[in-house]
């Protein structure tokens, strides 16, 4: 314990202070001299890795380049060479045999020329300035015709003149049958029936006594132009119980 209670030595200021100035000194220069060593082998590592780029990367890169060049295609121009025509041949100028004028010798020069009289003019017919009128002759009459005709127009239908009644059958009376025969005719230039034909007919034999009694009728024969024709003509027979 009495060890313990002992005052601490005191020590002189002047060297201490000359440790610490060199003790400084040396730190100063290891640390520059690591500073050194870091930065060399900095440079180093550098170089290396510019030379590992410079062999690895850029023989790849010039690969790609000539591989790109390699795959484009080729552009051939061809040039198109025009040629002139040759001039067209001259066509040579023929000329024309020249006509000569022969005289024809005169065969009877004895005998005198004969005389020629000058052809005489015949005067001017002269016409008067009134408007002469020319009259068109008129033309031929027109040709009959040759068949029966239909009625109209210019065709004037015929007038009937006598009509004997038609004769009702018996059957046909005690069936008390009535109506209307329409049948189609033919009316001759002097008004007779001809070639009846049945259009609408009644049972019973009322149709066939309508024909007879048609052919017994007469008439007044149709015209064109005021001649008379032969036309075709719808008649009527009507059968009718009292």
């Amino acid at each position: 314990m009495a060890a313990e209670n002992k005052p601490p030595q005191q020590t002189t200021g002047a060297k201490p202070a000359a440790d610490d100035s060199a003790g400084g000194v040396l730190s100063y220069l290891s640390e520059e001299d690591r500073d050194k060593r870091n930065f060399w082998i900095g440079v180093g590592v550098a170089s290396v890795l510019h030379a590992i780029l410079l062999f690895v990367y850029f023989p790849k890169a010039g690969a790609d380049d000539n591989d790109f060049a390699r795959e484009k295609p080729k552009v051939y121009v061809v040039q198109q060479v025009r040629f002139q025509p040759p001039p067209p041949p001259k066509q040579q100028d023929i000329p024309k045999p020249k006509a000569k004028k022969v005289p024809i010798p005169d065969p009877t020069p004895d005998e005198p020329e004969p005389i020629r009289l000058e052809d005489e003019i015949e005067p001017e017919i002269e016409l008067p300035d009134t408007d002469v009128i020319f009259d068109i002759p008129d033309g031929p009459p027109p040709a009959e015709p040759t068949g029966p005709l239909q009625v109209g127009g210019d065709v004037q239908a015929p007038v009937k003149l006598d009509a004997p009644p038609p004769q009702y059958t018996e059957i046909a009376r005690k069936a008390r049958i009535q109506g209307v025969v329409i049948v189609q005719a033919i009316i001759n230039k002097e008004g007779t029936v001809e070639n009846v034909k049945v259009l609408k007919g009644l049972p019973m034999g009322l149709d066939q006594s309508a024909i007879d009694a048609i052919k017994r009728w007469r008439f007044k024969p149709a015209t064109l132009n005021g001649k008379p024709v032969t036309v075709y003509y719808n008649l009527t027979v009507n059968f009718t119980l009292q």
